[in-house]
């Protein structure tokens, strides 16, 4: 009955194939859920057997080393959809639907720290060296930083306890994003959803089933393309430390997270100083949430948001690129002046929508 009622759900006649990348969003969620819960029953979070218990599911595991390579290139087919999804979203304006918008970026907060505690699990040099950084970081947090960054390592460092930590949550922060997400589709559904026509009144709903739950069908033609991505490519994406055993005594010549979090990477290494690196990184993200605060829409400006909305992602992508580059001549100050525009065309998404409530009200 609950399938049945969810089927029937009143939705827009003129959604267009862009709708996709959010049913694309949680079938890969089911995925990465059900291949990472067959890869707990054989990864080991004790001692010094992390980095060897995968490498047992890669080689002596029946197809273990199938379900390892299609969660490890899950992750980035399910970032690769959740960017397109966001974007999408500043182009239909779908700020305007607060509840929508808040839960949705919620989402995506708990799916970068889920993602980056799966990174670590390897507990290869790369990922070692990399939970050591991006943990310490945690420090800047006045008064309790530093016992939050202990409590964290198990220790004044990081040890053999830490994986065990990012482990447990690791495991359990899918349940809260799988909730989060039907609350994302609470409101959605409560509002209707934005579509080309920037409209979701009453007056163009069609039955979801089974004219989108036939469009949705296209998803499977996305899967049949990542599963010959990941066995023909299985570790394009990753790191050739990621296969080295991890040793605290010498550090990569230049740790670098996955491709997902290089944007964040290059503003925190723009930034010399250590709590304002933090800041703006967590602040690349959160200074979304004040888009709901301007819900209002003006069709005249259609020309402006899509200028200021492919500027602001073509900064990204720069950036993306920036944060895999060494820490050096010229890429840093190219780093500096790109963390600007990325702030920069952010703030003037949201204030063309100020502009205008003063403008056309």
């Amino acid at each position: 009955m609950i399938l049945l009622s969810f089927s029937m759900f009143p939705v827009s006649f003129s959604l267009s194939v862009l709708r996709n990348f959010g049913s694309i969003l949680g079938m890969v969620l089911f995925f990465q859920i059900f291949s990472g819960l067959f890869l707990s029953f054989y990864y080991v979070a004790d001692g010094f057997n992390f980095f060897f218990s995968v490498q047992y599911i890669m080689s002596d595991v029946n197809f273990g080393w199938v379900f390892r390579i299609l969660h490890f290139n899950g992750a980035s087919l399910f970032f690769f959809f959740l960017y397109l999804h966001f974007f999408k979203g500043l182009f239909f304006c779908s700020y305007r639907l607060s509840g929508t918008w808040i839960i949705g970026l919620t989402i995506f907060f708990f799916v970068m720290m889920e993602a980056f505690m799966g990174y670590v699990l390897v507990w290869a040099q790369m990922s070692f060296w990399a939970s050591f950084v991006i943990t310490s970081l945690l420090s800047v947090i006045p008064y309790f930083g530093f016992s939050i960054v202990y409590w964290i390592w198990s220790g004044f460092s990081v040890v053999n306890s830490t994986p065990k930590f990012f482990f447990v949550i690791h495991f359990l922060m899918p349940w809260l994003v799988f909730l989060l997400v039907f609350v994302h589709l609470f409101f959605l559904h409560s509002t209707g959803s934005t579509s080309v026509l920037y409209c979701h009144g009453d007056y163009d709903k069609i039955s979801f089933f089974p004219y989108y739950f036939y469009k949705d069908s296209y998803n499977l033609v996305v899967f049949f393309l990542f599963f010959i991505f990941s066995f023909f490519f299985p570790f394009l994406l990753g790191d050739p430390e990621m296969f080295v055993e991890s040793d605290p005594m010498v550090s990569p010549v230049h740790i670098v997270p996955e491709w997902y979090f290089l944007f964040a990477y290059a503003i925190l290494r723009a930034i010399p100083n250590k709590v304002l690196g933090v800041f703006f990184l967590v602040f690349s993200i959160f200074i979304f949430y004040f888009y709901v605060f301007f819900n209002n829409y003006y069709s005249v400006l259609d020309n402006l948001n899509f200028f200021l909305v492919v500027f602001f992602i073509l900064v990204s992508v720069f950036l993306s690129w920036l944060g895999q580059c060494h820490v050096e001549y010229p890429f840093i100050n190219l780093s500096v002046v790109f963390s600007f525009l990325y702030f920069f065309f952010a703030f003037l998404i949201v204030f063309s929508r100020f502009l205008t409530k003063f403008i056309f009200s």
